[in-house]
């Protein structure tokens, strides 16, 4: 009987590999058809491209494969984004081919993403049960002290600050956080360290990391995962 299963597994395995290597190749397919003119032959962003908004460094994106599948499908601006300069696809390829780009992106340019975030989680300061008891206190403070100052009360994006910029031409683009897709870690990471440092072409969203220890930042980070973020399930 192990000697079956074994025989099966091996039997099974070059059309596993020809399945992975075919999803690659269609995601390749539709990145070089049309993503790779704002992001760029690596990922890295065109340089020649110039837009309001830049393109993000898809070789340095928090976003896991399915995030990016969500991004891809219904647009960035769906998710919270300011801009709209990232579309939806939904309507140009099919889920397969939505999926296959996604991968493609995960597995040829961020294959590091998921060790590159567990060893920053694992660096960061583990809460104490007192300090995880006052998180939404501690981090509903924060928030609206200096969060809601471009993201808004509710965390919906809008705010006097983003009106005022409008008018000195240095427009600042903050993500709706009540549709945001990042999850509470992620949260946290992009907190500390900054947009630029997940891909971003500016610095509207700055690092946190010299004002607020990890402590503060991970409870700003549970107030927004438990009190502001509503993601719309599709």
């Amino acid at each position: 009987m192990r000697t079956f299963i074994l025989s099966f597994i091996i039997f099974l395995s070059p059309s596993i590999i020809y399945a992975e290597k075919s999803n690659l190749a269609l995601g390749k397919a539709v990145y070089e058809e049309t993503c790779i003119s704002c992001h760029g032959v690596k990922g890295e962003t065109n340089p020649e491209m110039k837009l309001v908004v830049t393109p993000r460094k898809l070789n340095e994106t928090i976003l896991t494969e399915d995030q990016s599948f969500q991004i891809v499908k219904y647009g960035a601006h769906h998710w919270g984004a300011h801009s709209e300069l990232m579309s939806s696809f939904k309507s140009v390829y099919t889920e397969e081919q939505l999926y296959a780009v996604a991968t493609y992106i995960s597995t040829t340019f961020n294959s590091h993403r998921t060790q590159r975030i567990q060893d920053l989680l694992n660096e960061s300061t583990t809460l104490s049960e007192k300090e995880e008891k006052s998180m939404l206190k501690v981090g509903g403070k924060i928030f609206k002290r200096r969060c809601a100052w471009c993201h808004g009360e509710t965390g919906n994006g809008e705010s006097t600050y983003v009106e005022a910029s409008k008018d000195n031409k240095d427009l600042i683009y903050p993500y709706n956080l009540t549709r945001t897709l990042l999850d509470e870690d992620q949260i946290f990471l992009y907190a500390k360290y900054g947009g630029h440092f997940w891909g971003a072409g500016s610095d509207d969203m700055p690092s946190w990391k010299k004002k607020y220890n990890d402590v503060k930042l991970k409870s700003v980070a549970y107030f927004i995962e438990t009190q502001i973020k509503k993601i719309k399930k599709k």
